[in-house]
């Protein structure tokens, strides 16, 4: 299962190695090549009449861009690399402000990725803040640390986090919709880009749906990312989208449940309940990286928005 890569203008750099990968024909040649079946490099220069080095190349920009992973494998004449596509589309929404303002944002709530009410959490898994770790890694005595609110990148084998969101401003005010928002991606041994992982939605105890992470992403340096961070550990995520309405629940675009604002109870209580949750009989058990404003690609934490429409 391929992802859909979508972007906004916030990713101008993402954006340029994008269309820089595409703006070539032999490289689109290559991606439809590569969307068949994986193949090595040197399947690549032999299909395409190349030299290999030229091959490389191609390839390396593909790379770049989040078009395809490369993965190194055994050969019999030594390490080969062998490359898939990740992407089924590709969507640049470039001016998302104006889509709120035309669909009536009434309100928004940030939360930080440390700021969670409950936990469960087994290696590996660890929390960083955006100058230092926070504590060892792979020990689970940080979840429950004060550290833990400084929090920017947190990530865990399986397990769970649960957030509370306020829903002080939904009990006093119509609305029509609620969307959360978050920067995610499965979690392997440094990073595997080719990584899958299904990540639970619980709201108000209730199972939502799946986040399916593709990878654990790197290759490339997360946009935010410090300096000090290790370049072979995980660098970025997906940005992942659950929206919730009067006909159902969404997760990235698509219908996965007919909850919706009236059967999850979203006034009742004090708050709401979000959890992220990787369980161990999941189809694909990858755990899970969360990242917050300072890390990965994009400038938040979890984010919550009420709407009108």
């Amino acid at each position: 299962m391929k992802e859909n890569l979508n972007l906004t203008i916030y990713d101008k750099e993402r954006i340029v190695d994008v269309c820089k990968a595409l703006s070539s024909p032999i490289r689109l040649d290559i991606l439809e090549y590569l969307s068949k079946d994986p193949a090595i490099i040197t399947d690549v220069a032999e299909r395409f009449n190349i030299p290999l080095s030229s091959a490389a190349l191609y390839i390396k920009v593909l790379e770049q861009a989040g078009l395809i992973s490369v993965q190194p494998i055994p050969g019999s004449k030594g390490s080969q690399k062998l490359c898939g596509v990740l992407v089924n589309s590709v969507n640049i929404d470039m001016f998302p402000f104006l889509r709120d303002s035309k669909s009536n944002l009434l309100f928004r709530e940030l939360m930080p990725v440390g700021n969670y009410f409950d936990y469960k959490a087994k290696p590996s898994c660890g929390m960083v803040s955006e100058s230092l770790d926070l504590g060892f890694e792979d020990n689970i005595a940080v979840f429950s640390s004060p550290s833990r609110f400084k929090a920017q990148l947190i990530w865990l084998c399986h397990g769970y986090l649960e957030y509370r969101f306020s829903n002080s401003y939904i009990k006093d005010n119509e609305f029509k919709r609620i969307r959360f928002s978050l920067e995610i991606c499965s979690e392997a041994l440094g990073h595997n880009n080719d990584w899958r992982s299904d990540v639970s939605v619980i709201v108000n105890d209730k199972d939502l749906g799946l986040i399916r992470c593709m990878g654990d992403y790197g290759g490339r340096r997360g946009r935010l990312n410090p300096d000090w961070w290790n370049p072979a550990s995980t660098q970025y995520g997906q940005m992942a989208t659950v929206e919730i309405t009067e006909n159902g629940c969404y997760i990235d675009g698509t219908k996965v449940s007919d909850e919706n604002i009236y059967s999850l109870d979203l006034s009742a209580g004090d708050f709401i309940k979000f959890k992220l949750e990787v369980r161990e009989d999941a189809e694909f058990c990858g755990g899970f990286n969360i990242f917050g404003e300072k890390f990965g690609d994009y400038p938040q934490g979890l984010q919550m928005e009420v709407y009108s429409d």
